[in-house]
Parts: structure tokens; sequence; C-alpha cells
């Protein structure tokens, strides 16, 4: 009876330690992570610090520009100054006696003033209402009264740069730079994550492989061990056997290691934990895609947004240029204001005797001579802006050729994978044949292994092309902005 419950008790922990097992396994497979090269592009895409950056100066650059628009509206102000008290004692030149005057003011000033983009002017609308109590000693009179100030003006330079234009066409070159910066990033992102993802998937598929031909390794290995025991091979033979199978092993062994490095490379890419299992699944079936290289050139001039980042470069050495010139020219301003003005001892009578004030100022700068100052950083501002010419038209050129190249090797790639799928064949029928060989006595275990480490590496062979091909196309993506896989330009998110 004890017996059985003994028993009883062992089976029970068994299955327990089973149920552990298997809870251990099922959280594993369902720990590891799979993505495809889309998901891994979205991932990169919200986790990069690169992309960060760049969403953060292009936020910078738009609020800026909202800042400067919000500046040309109508701005509102109180100056309020509710005491103001001096006392001065001053010597009278005409009576030849000293005099202490005793001023105190309260006063407060609002305006509306209005910048007029057209012409570079601001236009105010001022209000100033004060309340002044003065003493003067020399006549003991202390007069206190009431004033107000209502007048409009406007101020005006002429014969200069519009400087409110000029500004605002920076700010907004400042933005669409930022934005053609965010868009380079997210590409340059694509192709790094879709670089790392596919040497991920490579070092996966290289491990397959390995393993692959280790079990050919193994089943070389068996059928050169009955041989060798049954004495129908030399003992030679089998130590080649071990020897291919140690190999073999190590090289797995090696995949895997290459492997682990080249996930945690990718995790840290995407930003993602590295503790966390993942592996990587993608479609490199082979299909041809139809290039048109004229179009891609065409389509690249037209839309590359590093030729409008040089067009920005140069128009912002035209600003310098408009700005060097100013330092030492002849300008002028214009101000003209016309007002009412009234004052009495009671505030709602202020405006009993009013009277009108007008005014007029025009005023003008004129440079003489400046020891050739203004010439020589005009001088340079221009060589500047020569070289930013120069800028656009290597990278003009740089496209072209990139395109080319890239067209060129497209068309290398497609006779290769056309060479490496027959190759496949061909390399496994042989090694099909040649084990056949070896099973009947007709082939050494060298010869053999051979044949194996040939199929091994035409499968490699046709894994990297396909990966080239898929590299490649993505290179033509970046460089023209179309999209040959999709036909399609390519829309950048910004």
């Amino acid at each position: 009876m004890k017996s059985n419950q003994l028993n009883k008790m062992k089976r029970l922990a068994v299955y327990g330690k089973l149920i552990m097992i298997c809870c251990l396994l099922s959280q594993q497979l369902m720990a590891q992570r799979t993505l495809t090269l889309k998901e891994a592009i979205e991932i990169a895409q919200q986790s990069s610090p690169t992309i960060k950056k760049s969403m953060l100066n292009l936020y910078s650059n738009q609020r800026s520009l909202d800042a400067q628009r919000a500046a040309l509206k109508s701005r509102f102000a109180l100056d309020i100054t509710p005491f103001d008290y001096n006392r001065n004692r001053n010597f009278n030149d005409l009576f030849s006696r000293w005099n202490t005057i005793e001023d105190y003011n309260s006063f407060a000033n609002l305006s509306v003033s209005q910048p007029i983009v057209a012409t570079d002017g601001t236009i105010s609308l001022i209000n100033r209402f004060g309340y002044r109590d003065n003493y003067s000693e020399f006549q003991d009179l202390r007069t206190k009264t009431y004033s107000n100030n209502l007048y409009l003006q406007l101020d005006q330079p002429i014969f200069t740069y519009n400087r409110t234009k000029l500004q605002l066409k920076e700010l907004e070159l400042n933005l669409e730079n930022a934005q053609i910066s965010n868009g380079i990033q997210l590409l340059s992102l694509e192709q790094n994550v879709t670089q790392s993802f596919y040497n991920f998937y490579q070092r996966q598929n290289n491990l397959e492989i390995s393993r692959d031909e280790y079990e050919n390794q193994k089943i070389s290995y068996e059928i050169t061990l009955n041989k060798v025991e049954a004495d129908l091979l030399a003992r030679e033979e089998l130590y080649q056997a071990e020897l291919n199978l140690a190999t073999s092993k190590s090289t797995v062994e090696n995949n895997e290691v290459l492997l682990s490095n080249a996930a945690d490379d990718f995790k840290l890419l995407l930003g993602l934990s590295l503790e966390e299992e993942l592996s990587v699944i993608v479609d490199i079936d082979f299909l041809t895609r139809k290039v048109d290289l004229r179009k891609a050139i065409e389509h690249g001039l037209e839309h590359r947004m590093e030729l409008r980042q040089r067009s920005i470069d140069i128009e912002r050495s035209q600003f310098e240029l408009i700005r060097t010139k100013s330092l030492n020219e002849f300008k002028g301003a214009i101000g003209l204001s016309l007002g009412v003005f009234g004052d009495n001892v009671r505030a709602p009578e202020v405006y009993e005797t009013p009277s009108v004030n007008p005014r007029i100022a025009i005023s003008f700068s004129i440079p003489i001579w400046d020891w050739g100052e203004n010439k020589a950083r005009m001088d340079a501002t221009n060589a500047n802006l020569e070289i930013n010419k120069v800028d656009l038209q290597v990278e003009e050129n740089n496209i072209i050729i990139n395109i080319r190249k890239i067209y060129r090797n497209l068309q290398n790639l497609e006779n290769q994978i056309g060479i490496a799928e027959q190759n496949i064949k061909n390399a496994q029928l042989t090694y099909d044949i040649n084990l056949e060989r070896y099973k009947n006595g007709d082939l050494t275990s060298i010869d053999l292994n051979r044949f194996q480490s040939q199929l091994s590496e035409k499968k490699s062979a046709l894994a990297d092309a396909l990966i080239n091909y898929r590299m490649e196309l993505l290179n033509l993506k970046i460089q023209s902005l179309y999209d040959f896989e999709k036909n399609e330009p390519v829309l950048i998110r910004n």
C-alpha cells in the first residue's frame, strides 16, 4: 500500500516537473517577437534619438515663424507711471538767483502699433494721459493740471531694403530647411534599419544553412562509421568524417554568436530592450522590377530635397549680400505725427481748449568714405554665394552619377541572381549524386565534404544577391525619390 502511494507521489512529481518545463518553454516561445521590415521601420521612427532631435528642431523653427507672424499683427501696450517725483535747485541766469522746483507726475501711455510689411514702416496710435503737480519757488506758484495727448504717428525708412520682409522670408526658409532635414533623416533611418534588418536576416539564414550542413555531416558520419566498423573503409576515413563533423558544428556555433551580435545591434538601432528575444521574417523572392533610368534621373533632379537645401543656401547668401550692402549705404527716414493736446485743472474738461500738434521730420544717413570696407565685405559675400552655386551643381552631378551606378548594379544583380539560382540547383543535384556515390564507396569523405561546402556557399550567395538587389532598389528609391517597387513617387512625412 505504501509503495503504491510512493509511486503515485513520484508520478505526480514527474508530472509537475513536466508541466513546469512546458510552461517555461511556452513562455519563451511567446516572449519571442518576430518583426517584418515595415514594423521595424515604424518602431525606429518612434524611438530613434536622431528623429527625436530632428522633430524638436522642426518644432523650434515652426514656433519661431509663428512668433514672427504674430509680431506683424497689431501690438497693444499700456505703460503706467503712478508716481514720479523730483526736486531740483537751479540757478536762473536771467534773474540771477537760485530757484527750487518741485515736480510730481503721474501718467499712463496707451499705444496701438501696427507694422507695415509692404513698406517696413510702423503706424501707431498713442494716447498719453497724465497729472502734474508743479511748484516753483521763484514766484511761489503751484500748478495742478490734467493733460491728454492723442496722436497718430508714422515712422517710415526710405532708400533701404525691407528688413521685415527679409526676416520673415528667412524664418520661412529655416522652417522649410528643417522639414527637408527631417525628411532626409527619415529616409536615412529607413536605409539604416533596412541594412541592419537584412544583416540580421543573413545571420539567421547562415545559421539555418550551417545547421542543414551539420545534419548532412551527421548522416555522412554515420555512414562512414558503419562502413569502418564493417571493414569496408579505412579508419582514416572515419577520422576525416569526425573532423568534418566537428568543423561543421563549430560553424554552427560561430553563426550563433554572429546572430546574437547582429540581434543586439538591431535592437539597439530600434531602441528595443536588449533582453527581448527577437527574430525577423522577410520575403526576398526575386521579382524583376522595371526601372526607367531616364525617369529616375528626372524625378531625382526635380524632387531631391538636398537640391532644395542648396537652393536655400543660395537664397540665404543673397540675403546676406543685401545686409552687407546696407552696412554703409545711403538711407533715410520719415517721421510724421498729428495729434491733439489739451490740459485743464479738471480732468473731464481737458479738451476744453485743445491744440493741434503736427510734426514732420526727414533725415538722411550719407556715407562719405569707409576705406574700402564695404567693397571687401561685398567681395567676401559674393564669393560665398558662388560657393553655394558650385555646391548646387556638384549635388546635381552626384545625384545623376549615383542613380546611374545603382541602375547598373541592378542590371548586374539580376544576372547574378539568375546564375545563383541555377548554381543552387546544380550544387544540390551534384551533392545528391555524390552522396549516393559515397554510400556505395566510390567517393571519399573529403570529396563529399567539398560538395557539401559548395552547396552551402551557393545558398548563401543567392541570399546575399537577393538582399543586395533589395538594398539597391532602396538606394534607388532614396536617390530618385521614386519607388519602382510600388511604381509611385515617395511622399516624405514631416
